[in-house]
């Protein structure tokens, strides 16, 4: 039936048509993830079609599993133009790679990202930038699992020598302030790059950014 999502996987939902847009018909497609079975998906389902998603995915992940059907469905589903949205970011990634990865595909798709609460939106004009930041940090991960891997070769040839890590750690800097500067909160950035809040803000002080509204 047109207008409706209905498979074993991912039950019926009503929807509306997509719009036009400039890529022609588009719409907004939403994600749902929970970790277990135990969980239910009805609250971010509920934000998301009031936030205007036509159509709503949905996983349900055990700790072992790795596949994410409902978001293969989507992107599947997906046209040029289109906008995926989620409740928060961690709904689209359990890691920080994962998110990247997503992300990257999203981009090279031609699909926007909408996140309620992080408040990103990548179809606007502004929302760009966001982008263009995952892609500095994804950079970032593959320079850092890098230098992982020669710091343990490093460590194996002279025992009892730890490598320094100071480099890394002014890089996973940076890229907290690129994040916090496109308007991604400061308390989300922490999390998603494993820093604590207090190092955020005291780098935001040092570099005279002020703290958000």
């Amino acid at each position: 039936m047109d207008g409706v999502v209905q498979s074993s996987a991912f039950p019926a939902i009503a929807s509306t048509d997509r719009s036009f847009g400039k890529h022609g018909l588009v719409g907004i497609l939403g994600y749902a993830r929970v970790s277990t079975g135990d969980q239910d998906v009805a609250g971010q389902r509920l934000r998301l079609e009031g936030a205007g998603s036509i159509r709503v995915f949905t996983d349900v992940i055990s700790g072992k599993s790795m596949e994410r059907l409902g978001l293969a469905e989507l992107l599947a589903f997906a046209r040029e133009g289109d906008t995926l949205a989620v409740v928060r970011l961690d709904r689209l990634g359990r890691s920080l790679g994962e998110l990247l990865t997503t992300v990257q595909v999203l981009r090279e798709r031609g699909i926007a990202l909408l996140s309620l609460e992080e408040k990103i939106d990548t179809s606007s004009a502004a929302g760009e930038l966001i982008f263009h930041v995952f892609a500095a940090i994804a950079h970032f991960e593959r320079r850092l699992i890098s230098e992982h891997t020669r710091d343990g070769i490093a460590a194996a040839r002279v025992k009892g020598k730890q490598p320094g890590r100071r480099p890394i750690e002014a890089d996973k800097v940076s890229a907290a302030l690129k994040l916090v500067a496109a308007s991604v909160p400061p308390a989300e950035v922490a999390r998603q790059l494993g820093l604590g809040r207090s190092t955020i803000y005291r780098e935001m002080k040092r570099v005279g950014m002020a703290r958000p509204a």
